[in-house]
């Protein structure tokens, strides 16, 4: 198979095909969550209401979220696996298969969620803020292909190595967000409808780049000619075993942030779930360092598994692991020091300022949950770079949607402990589930390995 650059490197030393990968993915990620916070704080201009409906909407815009980079990981694991094993006319096949499957997944997704947004926001106790929740959801929704598309492509490059044109539409759509939030919330008077809108056009704007690259100049690694095309279903299956439960980890994700939600009202009513908004964002940011790693693994875990090198798989996520937590012990310190600095970003306004000492409070607490991160995260790249997207999905569930849900509703409600036994359950569960995560991924890659020296591979 002839090879370039970008190749060569994602086919060689793991370690290194990490640490190139996984930078540019981090950095490209930070703009995306920045983009999340961004929307948080000029909406917390608004007021508290506005900035909470943006927390009872987000669960859903991390679903379709999930499904974009959910079915890209499935593209990015068949694809990688073919590269490893030097078929590239199969490579090129599944790149379009995963082109093809990301326009489908889009069309569905936009009509089931606009016609579902208000049953469930209403469900989820938003009904003090529903007309702020569906103003700015209804924006999002219409536009879900623009959203959904350009991280299922970006799969494709990253599987390829092509790493700066799987970031730079990615962060291109971030920093648009962040130019017309301003413009378009307060100078044009828009409000929450605004953000939606800023939200939204980035995305759009970088898809019809990566077009350009594909369709136009036509200068990519695999290629998307109709004559290297073959409708094969067992494509599309294979990328939706591994694209189906991977998305489905972000529904998960977005299940538990809906308990949360809804506990937090309970107890402490819409205030909390606005602290929580502001201050999970805030988070999310802290596990980047862990979640680009793991991404970075997913393409390179694939390529071992396809070449049956599985000392490298071995290599792959336990220096994933290493890199990552290093990094997040790092961030843990800095969220724990400057927490009330970083909290005055929400609380900037008259509207908002009642928040700040609940927001430093709230990440000093849970800038411990980075710490876990690493394990859970790489381990299930990894699953998912060999093709095992229903082990990822089915651990990533046993730790949030059971472990963490059991021990927050443990600790706020039986236990009495309220708003902080709720985070304090959400510690502790994550963190035994993580554990148990990297465990059943140690074991895995021992038997492969068990296996292969059995027959002498």
């Amino acid at each position: 198979m002839e090879k370039n650059s970008n190749i060569e490197m994602i086919t060689g030393d793991p370690k290194k095909a990490i640490n190139k990968l996984s930078l540019p993915i981090i950095a490209s990620m930070f703009l995306i969550f920045a983009n999340n916070i961004i929307d948080s704080i000029w909406v917390a201009g608004l007021g508290p209401e506005p900035l909470a409906a943006l927390g009872y909407i987000t669960p859903l815009f991390m679903i379709l979220v999930g499904f974009g980079n959910g079915i890209g990981a499935g593209g990015n694991s068949l694809i990688s696996r073919y590269i490893g094993a030097e078929d590239r006319h199969s490579a090129n096949n599944a790149a379009i298969h995963n082109l093809i499957l990301s326009v489908i997944i889009s069309i569905i997704i936009s009509i089931v969620f606009i016609f579902s947004m208000k049953p469930l926001l209403m469900m989820m106790g938003a009904e003090s803020v529903i007309g702020y929740a569906t103003e700015y959801g209804f924006i999002i929704f219409v536009w879900t292909f623009a959203l959904l598309m350009p991280p299922i492509v970006g799969g494709a490059f990253r599987a390829e190595g092509d790493i700066k044109r799987a970031t730079i539409p990615i962060a291109l759509a971030a920093i648009i967000n962040m130019v017309l939030d301003p413009i378009f919330i307060y100078t044009f008077n828009m409000g929450i409808a605004g953000a939606a809108w800023a939200t939204a056009l980035g995305p759009f704007i970088s898809l019809l780049l990566m077009f350009y690259w594909i369709f136009v100049k036509r200068d990519t690694y695999l290629s998307y000619n109709l004559k290297d095309f073959t409708n094969d279903f067992s494509m599309y299956k294979d990328i939706l075993v591994v694209g189906i439960p991977a998305s489905l980890e972000q529904l998960v994700l977005s299940i538990l942030t809906i308990f949360v939600n809804y506990m937090l009202t309970i107890v402490s009513g819409s205030v909390a779930v606005a602290v929580y908004t502001a201050g999970w964002r805030i988070i999310n940011i802290g596990m980047l360092p862990a979640i680009g790693v793991g991404t970075a693994a997913i393409s390179v875990a694939g390529v071992a598994f396809g070449a049956k090198k599985y000392e490298n798989l071995r290599v792959t996520a336990r220096y994933a692991v290493k890199v990552a937590l290093i990094a997040s012990i790092i961030v843990c310190i800095i969220l724990n020091v400057f927490a009330n600095q970083i909290a005055f970003i929400f609380s900037y306004s008259e509207n908002s300022a009642q928040l700040a000492p609940a927001i430093a409070g709230f990440l000093q607490i849970m800038c411990l949950f980075i710490l876990y991160v690493p394990f859970g995260a790489s381990a299930g790249n990894v699953f998912q770079g060999v093709g095992k997207g229903t082990i990822s999905f089915l651990l990533t569930t046993f730790r949030e949607f059971i472990l963490v849900l059991i021990f927050a509703y443990l600790l706020g409600f039986v236990f009495n402990m309220g708003e902080f036994g709720i985070y304090c359950g959400m510690l502790l569960g994550g963190g035994i589930g993580s554990l148990i995560c990297y465990a059943c991924i140690e074991l895995y890659i021992n038997r492969l390995i068990r296996r292969s020296d059995a027959n002498g591979i």
